[in-house]
C-alpha cells in the first residue's frame, strides 16, 4: 500500500505516543485525522503540522464522534490506516484492598470502556469504511494498529483494571485479523513497555528508576518515536498480520 496520498485516523493523537505517531505519519506523506478528547491539544498539533492534518475532538466510545473522524480522514485522502492509541489507566487498586474493601466496579468498567471498548468501536466503524477502498496488488484495503501494553501480558499487583483492558485489546488482534481478512484489512497490535512520554517523565524519580531497572537493553525508557517507527513497519510490511508485537527493550514486569 502506498503511504503517500493515503489518510489515517490516530486516536489519542494529541498525547505522547499518539502525537509522535501523527508527526511521523505526516513526515511519510500520510494525512491524519487527529482524534482526542482534549480538543485544544488536538487543535494545537493540527495547527503545528498544517494542511495534512485535521483535529477531531471526540470520544472513541461514541459512534457519532468516530463517524466524524472517518469523514474528516476521508476529506484528506483515502482512509487506509487506523492507529488506536486512545486509552489510559487509573490509580493502582487491588481486587481487595488491605482494608478489606473490594475494587470499585465503576472504575473497572470505565477503564475497560476507554481502552478495549473504544478500540473495538473505532476498528469496527473504520473497517466498514475501508472495505470500500480499491485493493492493492495483495488485495489490501487497509491496516489497523491497536495499542496494548506490557501490562496486558504481565500485569502487576494493583493493575487489574488496566491489565484486563489491555489484555482484551491484545486478545482481539487475531479474531479481528480473521474477521477482516476477506475485506483485505490487516490487524496488528503493539504492546509497549515503559515509554518516556511526557506523562511518564512527570512521574516521581523513584517510580521511573524502578521501571527502568527491569529494562534489559537499551537500559532506558523507550522514545515515543520508536513506537511510531514500529507503526510504520507494520503499515509497510504486508505479511504482518494478526500479531501482538512487544516494544519493551526485553523488559519483564515484576509482580509488584
Amino acid at each position: 500500500m502506498r503511504l503517500q496520498g493515503a489518510s489515517a485516523i490516530v486516536t489519542g493523537g494529541a498525547g505522547g505516543l499518539g502525537a509522535a505517531t501523527v508527526r511521523h505519519l505526516v513526515g511519510l506523506g500520510v494525512a491524519v485525522a487527529i482524534v482526542d478528547l482534549d480538543g485544544e491539544r488536538a487543535d494545537a498539533l493540527a495547527a503545528e503540522l498544517g494542511s495534512m492534518t485535521v483535529a477531531v475532538p471526540g470520544d472513541v466510545t461514541v459512534e457519532a464522534d468516530v463517524q466524524a473522524a472517518i469523514a474528516a480522514a476521508r476529506s484528506l485522502g483515502t482512509l487506509s490506516y487506523v492507529i488506536n492509541v486512545a486509552g489510559g489507566g487509573t490509580r493502582p487498586a487491588r481486587t481487595v484492598a488491605r482494608d478489606g474493601s473490594p475494587h470499585d466496579l465503576e472504575t473497572y468498567v470505565a477503564t475497560m470502556a476507554k481502552n478495549a471498548v473504544g478500540t473495538f468501536n473505532v476498528t469496527r466503524l473504520a473497517a466498514a469504511a475501508m472495505a470500500a477502498n480499491t485493493p492493492d496488488e495483495d488485495g489490501q484495503r487497509g491496516v489497523v494498529v491497536n495499542t496494548g501494553s506490557l501490562a496486558g501480558l504481565e500485569g502487576q499487583a494493583g493493575q487489574v483494571a488496566y491489565a484486563s483492558a489491555k489484555a482484551a485489546i491484545l486478545g482481539m488482534t487475531l479474531p479481528l485479523a480473521r474477521d477482516l481478512a476477506p475485506l483485505g484489512i490487516r490487524v496488528c497490535a503493539i504492546a509497549p513497555g515503559t515509554i518516556g512520554t511526557e506523562l511518564m517523565r512527570s512521574a516521581s524519580a523513584e517510580l521511573q528508576n524502578k521501571l527502568v531497572a527491569s529494562i534489559i537493553f537499551p537500559h532506558r525508557m523507550g522514545h515515543p518515536v520508536e513506537f511510531a517507527l514500529l507503526v510504520e513497519a507494520i503499515l509497510r510490511n504486508p505479511y504482518l498480520n494478526g500479531e501482538n508485537i512487544r516494544l519493551d527493550g526485553a523488559q519483564r514486569f515484576p509482580a509488584k
